[in-house]
């Protein structure tokens, strides 16, 4: 947690690690072009590296500056943090806030810009989604005074406190059900795992536990795709068009897992009595669709209110945010999977 008596970098404190008079580091902010390439990069990096915010205005009673709260998710495109971030807003407008959202599409450099923005707009607290960033957002974070948390994922030695379920658990889970169904040739789909925690836990812990059990996945059958119903489908309506088949498919998401479901059909082959097919998510409509997809459910909503809660009571009663809070997943048999009929 942030020092509340750690001096806040300002200005002259820019200029000196810069090597600048102030005057150049308030050109930089105010008229860049007037300011030379190689000074802009000295003042840059001089801002990254004491998590400089300007304009700061002094805070109000109970240490509220806007009524708002910053929260970047990586992406926007689909229903992934969509329930989360819902459940989120709606828990903090009970106690009077608003939420700023914005997306970095995965990108770390994008996420620091937008988190200097959002504290430049004075936000009262700010959720990251995940628990891996740059250490220069960390160093941004640090350098203020508000409170916040780490939301989506759970470990107890995250930098901030984390509110959200253990991919570790729902990678192992989801690999255990596969393969006490009896089946041991199993291909996966994951997403791309740079710049996504939740997606690398979750593979890792797959592959870990199929390896524990004497199970191999060909380099073939590992698929990586985008979080993309369409691309789901291709890739695995490619891999089933192969001689060799698998007779279960893990995916890392529901997302990936529906469009495989469509990918098998287009196939010609029936879930799950030709191939089973598993999720991690247990999205709004993964219940619902044919068949029903098995899979993990990573509670979304309580997640989002329990990360709402924790936040806007931390920001009325300043030091109150201590601890996380593991939201833990559970694994949700349906018709989309199915023991080998040898097994």
């Amino acid at each position: 947690m942030t020092d509340p008596k750690q001096k806040h970098a300002d200005i002259a404190s820019v200029a000196k690690a810069a090597k600048v008079s102030p005057s150049t580091v308030s050109r930089y902010f105010n008229h860049p072009e007037l300011v030379k390439l190689i000074t802009r990069r000295k003042i840059e990096t001089a801002v990254r590296k004491q998590g400089y915010i300007r304009n700061r205005a002094a805070q109000t009673i109970h240490g509220i500056r806007s009524g708002t709260i910053g929260v970047i998710v990586p992406t926007l495109d689909h229903a992934i943090f969509a329930e989360v971030v819902q459940s989120f807003s709606d828990t903090v407008a009970e106690q009077g806030f608003t939420i700023l959202l914005a997306s970095h599409g995965y990108d770390q450099q994008r996420e620091y810009a937008i988190l200097r923005k959002m504290l430049e707009h004075r936000v009262d607290g700010i959720v990251l989604t995940g628990l891996d960033h740059d250490e220069a957002v960390f160093r941004l974070i640090d350098s203020q005074t508000i409170p916040s948390i780490l939301m989506w994922n759970y470990a107890d030695d995250a930098r901030y406190p984390s509110i959200g379920s253990d991919n570790d658990s729902a990678g192992t889970m989801i690999a255990e059900h596969v393969l006490s169904q009896g089946h041991r040739d199993i291909a996966c789909m994951f997403p791309p795992t740079h710049g996504n925690d939740r997606a690398q836990a979750r593979f890792l812990a797959v592959m870990k536990t199929l390896a524990d059990a004497s199970v191999s996945i060909p380099d073939h059958w590992q698929l990586t795709t985008v979080y993309s119903i369409s691309d789901s489908k291709r890739d695995i309506l490619t891999l089933l068009n192969k001689a060799k088949q698998p007779t279960a498919i893990i995916c890392g998401n529901d997302i990936l897992a529906t469009g495989a479901l469509y990918g098998a059909a287009s196939a010609g082959l029936r879930v799950p009595d030709d191939i089973s097919i598993t999720g991690i998510g247990d999205f709004k409509g993964s219940a619902e669709i044919e068949p029903a997809l098995t899979t993990v459910r990573i509670p979304a909503k309580r997640i989002g209110r329990e990360a709402g809660l924790a936040l806007s009571t931390a920001i009325i009663n300043p030091g109150s945010l201590t601890t996380g809070l593991h939201c833990k997943p559970k694994l949700m048999i349906r018709s989309s999977s199915k023991p080998l009929n040898n097994a």
